[in-house]
């Protein structure tokens, strides 16, 4: 994808051309913006444009994944656990410094996309600002991830941060997932089960869904956008903008427009917690006391 082909992020896109017109590329970027907002996409737009600024075979290789100049990382599982918690690690790290210390196979420059940044271990983000100081010659870091926040701002100081807009889907700005997934669905089935069943009930599915980073934030944005189609109903606005389509009709109506806010903040600020490496458990634990106490 070049370029020219992304939608929405007009100021982030007129950035990176004028970088790259002006030859001024800085050594590491942050781009930072809400998921699906076209961070990666972009970041492997601007890798295009680096490696193979003539466009053609070797550009449709980086959108392939198979230009050797141009290298995807993401948060992977511990070694020997496959089904561990996915996280960026030191190791993560050592693999990107020996990649970098290598000169470029066919490019000019090598570059080096770091996806879902904000996963790094506490002890990551120190290992990883060598690199940073130091960048090897001709290469360029790119992490992505959703706020600032995530990082320590030693490291973030080291990159120019480019920032990106949520993207606007049927005039609703995307502050979470737009589309409800399975995973969402079960996710509030769990909610109401455990408040029909009471107090014990509540505190079992704190504990089994802040066991793992993801199903907390799956958690997180299933109760948010609960309670964003509850506020689209108080609103009188129609169905269909809703994630959870009508069924969230009648529970709107039992709730008042300030309880509703209240739960989006509620919701927003264990999103934000889960993202600057507070404990999923207690962020989850601490959203439904607040939400239970507002629904009794």
């Amino acid at each position: 994808m070049a370029l020219d082909a992304i939608r929405d992020q007009a100021e982030a896109v007129t950035l990176l051309r004028r970088a790259l017109g002006t030859g001024r590329v800085a050594h590491a970027y942050a781009f930072v913006g809400p998921e699906g907002s076209g961070r990666k996409a972009t970041a492997l737009a601007f890798a295009a444009a680096l490696v193979a600024p003539g466009g053609g075979p070797a550009a449709a290789r980086v959108e392939r994944g198979r230009h050797p100049d141009v290298h995807l990382l993401g948060p992977t599982p511990p070694a020997g656990n496959p089904k561990g918690p996915q996280a960026l690690r030191i190791e993560n790290v050592r693999e990107l410094e020996r990649l970098a210390s290598l000169k470029p196979l066919e490019a000019q420059w090598k570059v080096f996309v770091v996806d879902q940044a904000e996963k790094m271990t506490v002890a990551t983000p120190q290992a990883f600002l060598k690199t940073l100081e130091e960048p090897p010659a001709q290469t360029i870091i790119v992490l992505v991830l959703s706020q600032l926040r995530a990082l320590p701002a030693t490291v973030l100081s080291r990159c120019q941060v480019v920032r990106f807009r949520p993207r606007v889907v049927e005039g609703v700005q995307a502050l979470l997932p737009d589309v409800r997934s399975e995973a969402h669905a079960r996710s509030i089935t769990r909610l109401a089960e455990a408040r029909e069943q009471g107090v014990e009930a509540i505190v079992r599915l704190g504990d089994q869904v802040g066991r793992d980073r993801r199903a907390a934030e799956t958690f997180v944005e299933a109760c948010w956008l609960w309670h964003r189609d509850l506020l689209c109903g108080l609103a009188g606005g129609p169905a269909r903008l809703a994630a959870f389509g009508e069924t969230t009709q009648a529970a709107g109506r039992a709730r008042t427009l300030e309880q509703v806010l209240g739960a989006l903040r509620d919701c927003r600020e264990a999103w934000l917690a889960i993202q600057g490496n507070v404990s999923p458990r207690l962020s989850v634990e601490v959203l439904l006391g607040r939400l239970t106490e507002q629904a009794a």
